[in-house]
């Protein structure tokens, strides 16, 4: 079809696994296969359902339920408790109820009313095109291969030549009750036919069984599939090719240069996160003749839109001339979309229309580079971007073999602004405090480290771990992964005493989220010894890590704040020996005296660009901590005259609180400095010591 590289899609039934499996299960195992495969539908896309007899709780008897995909669920990740269940007849009985086509959206209402087993999973709007169709199991997903066809001009003809009379055509009608009606008339006039093409919207398939009606989808699909290639053999994509891509090293470097630029804009009311996808799918597009022409029309997959908005912004990037003209022309650019959709929400509007929602645009299309994504979270902006490339694919089809028409600007607007969507986005749950922000913690893979990670993730922030160790870099990575997801976290390898490392992992987390809001500069060593017994070799590493490392991520946070004009917070694990002379460890405690210094200089040069600077003193963080596992551990028992075992318990009780300090109690502090409940302080210093008069900053 309309994609690169594309090939059929393959079966991946297993019927000895299937054969275990009940008929909830094997809708499961079926939803899960389409939703494997963005092809097919793309997150959150389409919905699956099966007709169930079951045994009614308060009868005894066997009656038949609608499983259908509940609410905001994704087939692909969708488990049992993720379907909702209602009683077929109640379902039959609301075409009673409907009092016409004016009156669909109340319809919702009445669908808890027919709730089976007291299920909490909410029904969704599409839950009547599943019940008034006459069969046991029906998929509806969204496949490029088919929308390219949905989107043309001409698409009940193409329908008709691809397919005969075995899928039909509908024309498109915004999801709810009047379609569900037309589907089953469809069925009652074509009874031998196997699916329906909706309209710019997507495909209906449906079969006896769980395994016939997952077969029917795929072959449906694949012939949509292999009649493209055809129709599009020899033919250039989009016109032709306008704008080469450059290398990709190039294309991050201007990603690197724009997605903090257009942050600065668009972050001001809400924290944006970003996301850059230099496909082939994508280069393809944005270096083509008819770029602009094609992203002017907007989608057409309501899905696509929601996710995307009903069009992209085209940066008119000349790799000849470089990115400097963007960025000057950048502000302007930005204005100007949103004026536009300003103008679009006042021409479309309803009375009783929800009120404007943020007029920035989504997508982000540069010639030669790729597409930029942005929302308030980083798997939003990645699945935003996932749906256009979507798009894309399917105006590479509808494009190429007949004229690719969006869906109309009117019928855009009431999907987009439907008070039943704006009902949804009403229920969703309120944004954690760190949502939208980007964390960058250096030795993010020790104890210290990874505890700060794991509080910035749990309030919402994305975090970039940045460690010289590999190793455990990749260990703490994966686990994050799996307690947050993969999208909140990514790992750097950065010696901080490196310039070019530095830079280079920087450039890498802009890439990866956009830019910058926290940098925790926590990257340690320890050492002791008299000063008569100190190396050259020894100093020099304690104030190449600990006093320029923190300078060098300092300066790279600052260039890059500055850049983003939205402030920033860094902050300091420094230690109570940067406040409290320590015998035998003069290196250490000069670096972490230097530490704290630069922390007070760089609150003054910050101040004025809302950069806030704070540092952390932590004292006798055993647990976890690298520094503690090795030499230092044994010097500091030999310096006090006790065994190594004997540590914890020792740096207890000279405390005043007597209390062990932990990792997530630094973690904690942090968190305070990072957030927005700190927006006041500046050039401050924390002790997490459990008390140590010595170590009194007054």
């Amino acid at each position: 079809m309309a994609g690169q590289g594309d090939t059929r899609l393959r079966n991946r039934w297993d019927e000895a696994y299937a054969s275990g499996l009940d008929e909830p299960g094997k809708l499961l195992y079926r939803s899960n296969l389409l939703g494997s495969d963005k092809r097919i539908t793309n997150y959150g896309g389409g919905n699956t359902s099966a007709k169930v007899a079951e045994r009614d709780p308060l009868t005894g008897e066997s009656v038949t339920v609608l499983w259908v995909k509940g609410s905001g669920g994704d087939v692909g990740s969708i488990k049992l408790d993720g379907f909702a269940t209602l009683y077929q007849d109640k379902l039959e009985q609301l075409r009673n109820v409907y009092r016409g086509e004016a009156h669909e959206d109340e319809m919702v209402g009445y669908l808890p009313h027919c709730t089976f087993n007291l299920n909490p999973r909410a029904a969704s709007i599409d839950t009547p095109l599943h019940a008034y169709l006459p069969y046991q199991h029906v998929d509806h997903i969204h496949p490029d291969a088919v929308i390219a066809i949905a989107a043309t001009r001409n698409g009940r003809e193409i329908t008709a030549k691809v397919y005969g009379d075995e899928i039909g055509w509908l024309e498109w009608r915004r999801p709810g009750f009047e379609l569900g009606l037309e589907l089953s008339r469809f069925a009652a006039e074509h009874p031998d036919a196997k699916g329906v093409v909706l309209g710019s919207h997507g495909l209906f398939t449906w079969g006896d069984t769980a395994e016939d009606c997952y077969a029917t989808t795929l072959r449906i699909i694949n012939r949509a599939i292999e009649w493209f290639e055809g129709a599009l053999a020899g033919k250039p994509a989009f016109g032709g090719e306008a704008v080469a891509a450059l290398d990709a090293s190039a294309r991050r470097d201007v990603a690197a240069r724009l997605m903090p630029a257009i942050r600065a804009h668009i972050g001001r009311d809400e924290a944006k996160v970003g996301h850059f996808d230099d496909s082939d799918a994508v280069l393809e597009f944005v270096g083509s003749r008819d770029l602009e022409s094609l992203a002017a029309l907007g989608t057409s997959c309501p899905d696509h839109f929601l996710r995307t908005k009903i069009r992209p912004l085209v940066l008119r990037f000349d790799p000849a001339t470089g990115v400097e003209p963007v960025l000057e022309g950048l502000e302007a650019a930005i204005e100007s979309y949103r004026a536009d959709y300003a103008r679009y929400y006042e021409r479309c509007r309803h009375d009783d229309s929800p009120a404007m929602r943020d007029p920035n645009a989504v997508i982000y299309l540069v010639p030669g580079v790729g597409m930029i994504s942005f929302a308030r979270d980083k798997a939003t902006a990645r699945i935003a971007g996932e749906f256009y490339r979507n798009a894309i694919n399917v105006m590479r089809g509808a494009s190429g073999v007949d004229t690719y028409q969006g869906l109309p600007e009117q019928e855009a607007f009431d999907i987009e602004y439907w008070l039943l969507e704006e009902a949804k986005l009403q229920r969703m749950p309120k944004a954690k405090p760190l949502q939208g922000r980007v964390a960058l913690v250096t030795g993010g893979a020790g104890g210290i480290g990874r505890a700060i990670a794991a509080r910035l993730l749990s309030e919402g922030a994305c975090v970039v771990l940045a460690d010289i160790d590999e190793g455990a870099l990749d260990t703490a990575a994966a686990d994050f992964a799996k307690g947050f997801g993969a999208d909140q976290i990514r790992r750097t390898r950065m010696n901080v005493t490196s310039e070019t490392e530095v830079a280079q992992s920087f450039r890498d987390a802009v890439v990866d989220y956009g830019g910058l809001d926290i940098l925790v500069s926590n990257a340690g060593i320890a050492s002791a010894a008299p000063v008569e017994d100190t190396t050259l070799e020894v100093w020099d590493r304690n104030i190449s890590i600990l006093a320029t490392g923190y300078f060098l991520v300092s300066r790279e946070a600052f260039r890059l704040f500055r850049r983003q004009k939205l402030g920033g917070s860094v902050v300091f694990i420094s230690s109570k020996n940067g406040l409290a002379a320590s015998a035998g460890a003069s290196a250490y405690c000069t670096a972490k005296a230097a530490e704290i210094h630069l922390a007070r200089c760089l609150a003054l040069e910050g101040a004025e660009a809302g950069i806030r600077v704070n540092t952390v003193n932590p004292d006798a963080v055993l647990r976890g901590s690298k520094i503690w596992s090795g030499e230092w551990r044994e010097q500091r028992a030999a310096a006090s005259r006790i065994g190594e075992e004997e540590l914890e318990a020792h740096y207890r009780n000279r405390s005043l609180l007597k209390r062990s300090v932990y990792p997530e109690d630094i973690a904690e502090a942090v968190y305070f400095l990072a957030g927005d409940q700190s927006a006041k302080s500046t050039g401050n210093i924390v002790n997490v010591d459990a008390g140590n008069a010595i170590s009194f900053t007054r």
